[in-house]
């Protein structure tokens, strides 16, 4: 047992507690679905492929994370699905599951003898949610990453600079989508309560982006012409100060003042009394042509102040403001620190290869919402592969003869299982 091992609290009652999730997954879209569900209480099998693994876990790169971030609170099986004990196996879990989880593609469920169809005889209250590329329509079998669903969505024209669309820099529909399939699990859970019944739902990753960029559909509906990406520098924004500012000791600050009672108090702060003596700045709509002009000025004060300064006096008088920051600064931030915005996760679980992290443990962050005992932290690492898979067979109720079996044949990879002697 590692130090983190030993930190992690006993687990109090949380909403989810006493459901059971069956999740098949990799990459982000489903293991996120399963995490969210994991946090608020589920107990959440991960199935992976024997005898390896998820995949995920091997991944470098811009993905290298994916693994340690979306797979906390869960249990992991690790099984061959091609054997037909390992199949059996898997099919005694669902029998008894209230949720199974899968983001493969199309017809993949149903190829191992996993689908909905083939599983609902046996546990007809299962709830299956299926993660995919597009809900059913001309596009479902298409193959669908986070990047594809940007393009062909709008979001990353609506990122870029005008002819140079540019992908978000985060996972958002895998992660969105994940979560939109949870909310969809949770409204099925409502609905078993009724009707006795499960069934399917599913959640779409274009789907999911389409959400993203509603507003510009609609803006675009409004004005009768494609709006301005915001990669654009020239981008008429509607307020007189919406930008990042340079201050005297080369840090980056966004500053925004959006409404006229903002920009009383920002002109009155800042010595700029002449703005609000301009019967031409009377409205923000006047700001906001006039915004060459003021932003000229305001840039000049602003380098004159230190970062901190800046900071410091905007947060005073209640203005959006923020740091220009990077990934790495937020494992120090003091708010996340103070409200157990962050969880500290042991990041040498996740790997079986020779690739060794910078660190053993990172603070990783946590769902951002809160519930009448406070926000849901962290009751399991991230787990090592098949970690569980010997509890997890008893309670499907193997014995001890059964479970030795699937491991020496390889059916069942379990950390601490001596490798089978060749034949």
């Amino acid at each position: 047992m590692t130090a983190l091992d030993a930190a992690v609290p006993a687990p109090g009652r949380l909403p989810l507690a006493g459901i059971r999730v069956i999740e098949f997954s990799h990459m982000v879209m489903g293991p996120s679905c399963g995490m969210f569900l994991a946090d608020l209480g589920a107990d959440v099998i991960k199935i992976e492929p024997a005898p390896g693994g998820d995949n995920t876990r091997r991944l470098t790169g811009p993905a290298v994370g994916f693994f340690p971030t979306f797979n906390r609170n869960k249990r992991s099986l690790c099984v061959d699905l091609k054997s037909p004990a390992g199949l059996a196996l898997v099919r005694r879990l669902a029998a008894g599951a209230d949720v199974l989880v899968e983001n493969f593609r199309p017809g993949g469920m149903e190829k191992m003898g996993l689908g909905l169809e083939a599983l609902k005889a046996d546990n007809p209250r299962l709830i299956y949610c299926s993660l995919k590329g597009f809900l059913p329509g001309p596009y479902e079998h298409r193959a669908a990453l986070d990047e594809v669903v940007q393009m062909m969505g709008g979001l990353a024209y609506m990122t870029g600079p005008p002819g140079r669309p540019l992908r978000a820099g985060s996972s958002v529909n895998d992660i969105m989508g994940g979560l939109f399939g949870a909310f969809a699990v949770l409204a099925a859970l409502r609905e078993r309560d009724i009707t006795g019944r499960g069934g399917q739902v599913q959640s779409g990753l274009f789907e999911t982006n389409m959400v993203l960029v509603a507003q510009h559909m609609a803006r675009t509906a409004v004005e009768g012409r494609d709006p301005t990406p915001f990669g654009d520098p020239d981008m008429k924004k509607p307020w007189p100060l919406y930008d990042i500012f340079d201050t005297a000791d080369g840090g980056q600050v966004f500053v925004g003042v959006v409404t006229e009672t903002q920009w009383r108090g920002f002109c009155t702060a800042f010595g700029l009394d002449d703005f609000l003596k301009d019967p031409g700045l009377a409205r923000m709509a006047d700001l906001a042509a006039a915004r060459p002009r003021i932003l000229e000025r305001v840039g000049r004060v602003f380098r004159s102040l230190s970062k901190d300064e800046l900071m410091a006096r905007c947060e005073a008088l209640g203005l959006p403001f923020s740091p220009i920051n990077r990934p790495g600064d937020l494992f120090d931030d003091p708010h996340l620190l103070a409200s157990g915005g962050l969880l500290p996760t042991d990041l040498t679980r996740t790997r079986d290869d020779d690739f060794h992290p910078a660190v053993a443990a990172a603070s990783l962050p946590a769902l951002p919402i809160s519930l009448f005992d406070g926000r849901p932290g962290l009751t399991r690492q991230p787990p090592r592969i098949g970690e569980h898979g010997r509890d997890v067979a008893r309670e499907a109720g193997l014995s001890e003869s059964d479970i030795s079996a699937l491991l020496v044949a390889g059916v069942l990879v379990a950390p601490d299982t001596p490798a089978m002697e060749p034949a």
